[in-house]
């Protein structure tokens, strides 16, 4: 099993599938309240499962065409008699109209997939008010975080797991036997109760990359007022040159290898910070601050916004020579060779130097196209342990170091060219080394064999101060025991 699904609680693993006196799922009729798109695609899934499929509309003949063949489509008190599953693909506002059939629904199992269209926009969820209004049916929250394309595709696109709520064990066992027969996992996420957290699921918008796309627009923000000021002002102030042609492509492009080198040295750092800690107190035991916590917590996606602005540098780049200024620049300057009788302009240093530079920026950009992809789940749970470590954090280190090549090997010798410094700033690479640096060389400290084993002891239980017992053998052959401290 992999990592992702082992830290997923499977909802009756063992019993469902090691108890051959349960009927099987498959080949049951299952009732479907509803004829919106959600209803037509989990009828389609359904029958695409081997069960029998009976939806209830209050328009049967309008909406009979919407179904697949083999689902029958009739009204809903007829449809609710054939089955003793069925789901609710209705609206919260709608339940009500479901009251004239409180008498055939009971004793049913309703799985309700509704959705609100806010965050906690009732104080109770969708299921419990359902359970509110048919007390003798018995109400299971499910399959509401499946989209209406995933149910149509099937489990091959999209999330496998159904996450199942319900006071009932039974009922929530039986839906979960649905939901495999279907393709996709259940997740047992508790009783009723938890119905308000699954329901809040789907309309959280990207919860987990907002710091992340922060961190990333400030960075964009700052580094492109700098260069603006470097590359369109200070010409304007000091020359009278109008550059203002400079900010869609080039200024921009400029300012996105910033980001995404910083980026990926961000990655890196809160874990030295977090060796620091554990090397100056001593143990792993303590606990980080929540800043701390947080920042490792976006690794990946922090990893993956610099990916996405190194891609896109690259594609600027290739752009460069299809703008009409820089065929301008061209012609300008083979004109003015031509008056000046150059015959020769080649600079053996700067053929070099781009070269090189062209030449290892690719490998950087390749090797965050493979730290990229190995975080994708479904790429991460075909890795053991030690590939996966091996390729997020040696070669996404050994990508760092690579892309700091390719930005010394950008500047070669304008750090010390005074023309570069405008308005006594200087070159915007000079500023982006400063963090990658740090981390490389805090890297090359912590893999010293003194500071190594050090880190290694403490992350394997070792404590600063901590008294261990330990024996000795007396002069008269006997062993007696004392204590140290385990730092000595």
């Amino acid at each position: 099993m992999s990592r992702g699904d082992m830290a997923k609680p499977l909802l009756g693993h063992r019993s469902m599938e090691g108890d051959s006196s349960s009927t099987p799922a498959a080949g049951r009729t299952i009732g479907v309240l509803g004829s919106g798109d959600f209803a037509r695609s989990l009828a389609i899934r359904l029958v695409c499962s081997g069960f029998k499929v009976v939806v209830g509309s209050r328009n049967p003949k309008r909406k009979a065409n919407l179904f697949p063949s083999a689902a029958e489509v009739t009204f809903q008190a007829e449809a609710v008699k054939k089955t003793d599953v069925v789901f609710v693909a209705v609206f919260r506002e709608h339940y009500s109209t479901l009251c004239d059939l409180a008498d055939v629904l009971a004793g049913k199992i309703l799985v309700d997939v509704s959705n609100n269209t806010e965050i906690n926009h009732h104080k109770e969820s969708n299921a419990e008010y359902l359970a509110s209004l048919f007390p003798a049916c018995t109400v299971v929250k499910g399959f509401n975080v499946l989209s209406a394309w995933t149910l149509q595709s099937g489990a091959r696109d999209g999330n496998k797991q159904v996450l199942l709520c319900s006071n009932n064990q039974e009922a929530k066992r039986t839906v979960a036997e649905i939901a495999q027969v279907m393709g996709f996992t259940p997740v047992d996420m508790g009783c009723m109760s938890s119905a308000c957290e699954i329901e809040n699921i789907p309309l959280r918008l990207l919860p987990a990359w907002k710091i992340p796309i922060f961190l990333s627009l400030g960075l964009f923000l700052c580094f492109f007022t700098y260069n603006l000021i470097r590359q369109v002002i200070h010409p304007y102030v000091r020359e009278q040159k109008n550059k203002l042609y400079k900010i869609p492509i080039e200024v921009v492009n400029t300012t996105l290898p910033c980001v995404a080198y910083v980026m990926l040295s961000l990655v890196y750092l809160p874990g030295v910070v977090a060796a620091c800690s554990q090397l100056y107190y001593g143990t792993k035991y303590r606990r980080f601050p929540d800043w701390l916590d947080q920042w490792l917590q976006h690794r990946k996606q922090i990893g993956l916004l610099s990916f996405f602005c190194a891609a896109l540098h690259a594609v600027y780049s290739l752009c460069l020579p299809m703008r009409r200024s820089h065929r301008y620049q061209l012609i300008e300057m083979a004109v003015k060779q031509a008056v000046e009788k150059k015959m020769n302009i080649w600079v053996e240093e700067e053929v070099w130097r781009m070269e090189i530079y062209l030449s290892v920026g690719i490998i950087a950009l390749g090797l965050l196209s493979l730290l990229a992809i190995t975080s994708l789940p479904s790429i991460a749970n075909s890795l053991n342990w030690r590939e996966f470590s091996f390729i997020q954090s040696t070669l996404g280190f050994i990508a760092l170091v690579i892309s700091t090549l390719h930005t010394l090997t950008y500047g070669w010798s304008r750090a010390f060219d005074e023309n570069q410094y405008k308005f006594y700033l200087p070159p915007t690479y000079t500023l982006t080394l400063l963090v990658p640096c740090t981390v490389i060389i805090a890297k090359v400290i912590f893999i010293l064999p003194c500071i190594q084993q050090r880190l290694l002891r403490i992350r394997r239980g070792w404590e600063k101060g901590r008294y261990v017992k330990f024996v000795l053998p007396s002069a008269t052959g006997e062993f007696s025991s004392g204590e140290t401290s385990s730092n000595v």
